[in-house]
């Protein structure tokens, strides 16, 4: 873990600074994601990042904790909070593992590009589950990297040798759907955006 911040900590500026890669399957995501909201929501964010996706929310909603590994990347959220007016965010640097709040808490907990970058999958989707209301929903969009060419896998490892990449596991879709099928979760959404990529919208049965 304490690689992993060290590593988000020195990539924060240029994370940042890096577009989105495609802006209309992103805004089709935000607007999925805003279909279980509303101006009463309690939402968790976990692994924000900078790129401002829980501002984004925050319009949507009561109040988001958006929480982070990485000091750097909850700095950067927070001036744009700051810059953008919004003050229904409460950032946090840390985990789901040492967050000070109560279980079912949440209407809502968006792990967004995060989950394949955790060491501990299934541990962060119990969390995610004990940490919602009866009839929540867990919103992940996540990379598959189990799915993708060998070739490429092998490239993740030497840069991770090299300290040029994080941490990531190599799970498929169909793992992914059996862990949060394990959690106790039932699939509402699935939206493969690619063959190496999936948006889930799972929600906590009663």
């Amino acid at each position: 873990m304490k690689d992993s911040k060290q590593f988000w900590d020195k990539s924060a500026e240029k994370y940042v600074k890096s577009p989105i890669k495609d802006e209309a399957t992103y805004h089709k995501k935000l607007a999925i994601t805003q279909e279980y909201l509303n101006s009463h929501s309690q939402v968790l964010e976990f692994g924000c990042g900078s790129r401002g996706t829980a501002i984004l929310h925050a319009p949507h909603v009561q109040h988001i904790v958006a929480t982070d590994i990485s000091d750097k990347m909850v700095e950067i959220a927070q001036q744009k909070a700051i810059k953008a007016g919004v003050e229904n965010i409460c950032f946090q640097q840390g985990t789901l593992d040492n967050l000070n709040v109560q279980d079912e808490s949440f209407d809502a907990v968006l792990g967004l590009n995060v989950l394949h970058l955790l060491e501990d999958v299934d541990g962060s989707i119990n969390k995610a589950h004990q940490l919602l209301k009866n009839d929540g929903v867990f919103v992940s969009s996540t990379s598959l990297i189990g799915e993708v060419n060998i070739v490429f896998r092998w490239l993740i490892s030497a840069m991770q040798f090299l300290g040029l990449a994080p941490y990531v596991s190599r799970f498929t879709r169909n793992q992914l759907i059996a862990k949060l099928v394990e959690a106790g979760f039932s699939i509402e959404r699935e939206w493969q955006t690619s063959h190496e990529s999936v948006f889930i919208v799972a929600k906590r049965a009663i």
